[in-house]
């Protein structure tokens, strides 16, 4: 890969969705930028950097940021190393003068979406503490950039959807065990939007490429593929039982973004939320080598 191309630092990179990055932009390197992989601590090979965003040293010079890094369970004080995560990957960012952050967010942050697929000027509402953590670090981005000024970096949060690999079903398809769903009192199960691996990395590189090149982007992107997708269809895909049980009290049926502003900058093929499809991009993410 030129080693002249802009530079993307990639915060979280030994996380799930860096491992699919890897695998994606390695076996189809992006003509727009080279990726730089991040990890706290030393790993061997090209293109990797031991840096942590809460040490106070400095970032490694790049263009453009892509924080993954950050905690999705346990107590209130982990979960608000989303929001530390976060401001330190601004702050270094501005000190090395790159141009923009992306900054992972989730479909957590919008709770339930009976009404509707969520655009990005929906009021987020949370139900659980991931998803009011992440709402907590949007806005302390959000608070960041205001107070920064000119000359700072561009922030962009993107909101993704489940995907696929890494996401509540990845352990059973990893297993190839059963799946329990719940049963809502309408007969249905949880629908939610996902992304395919493969599709995730695409989305990202497209948005890069956009960034280096300077070309706007929206403070706040819906990253999935259009549509919701039924869980027990993917798990059908896949070809897990399912087991059903009654939903509890305070469970999420429906659980989709609306993602037009994303399939303006840089659209999905049709098909893209089909089950089949993003399992086959699952398998061709993480398919062991052939001897």
């Amino acid at each position: 890969m030129p080693q002249d191309l802009p530079v993307l630092l990639v915060v979280g990179a030994t996380g799930k969705l860096g491992r699919f990055l890897r695998a994606a932009w390695g076996a189809h390197p992006p003509a727009a930028f080279r990726p730089l992989w991040q990890s706290r601590r030393p790993v061997a090979g090209a293109g990797w950097v031991a840096w942590d965003p809460l040490s106070g040293n400095p970032m490694p010079r790049a263009d453009a940021v892509l924080m993954l890094a950050g905690v999705t369970a346990g107590p209130p004080a982990a979960l608000a190393l989303n929001t530390a995560l976060a401001e330190a990957a601004c702050a270094a960012a501005a000190r090395v003068g790159a141009g923009r952050v992306f900054l992972a967010s989730s479909l957590a942050v919008y709770g339930a979406t009976d009404a509707g697929p969520a655009t990005e000027a929906a009021p987020p509402a949370p139900l659980r503490p991931y998803g009011q953590a992440k709402c907590t670090m949007e806005s302390a981005a959000a608070a960041w950039r205001a107070e920064a000024g000119p000359g700072a970096p561009a922030v962009t949060v993107l909101r993704i959807g489940n995907v696929v690999g890494a996401d509540a079903l990845a352990p059973a398809l990893a297993s190839r065990r059963r799946v329990t769903l719940d049963r809502f009192p309408g007969g249905g199960g949880p629908v939610r939007s996902y992304i395919g691996p493969g599709s995730l990395a695409g989305v990202l590189a497209r948005l890069t490429a956009r960034a280096v090149a300077g070309a706007a982007l929206p403070e706040v992107l819906n990253l999935a593929a259009p549509g919701g997708v039924a869980m027990a269809d993917l798990a059908g895909a896949a070809g897990l039982p399912v087991v059903w049980q009654p939903a509890p009290a305070g469970a999420i049926e429906n659980a989709v973004m609306d993602v037009t502003r994303l399939m303006a900058l840089a659209p999905l093929p049709p098909g893209a939320s089909h089950p089949a499809a993003m399992l086959a991009e699952l398998h061709a993410l993480t398919a062991e080598p052939a001897a």
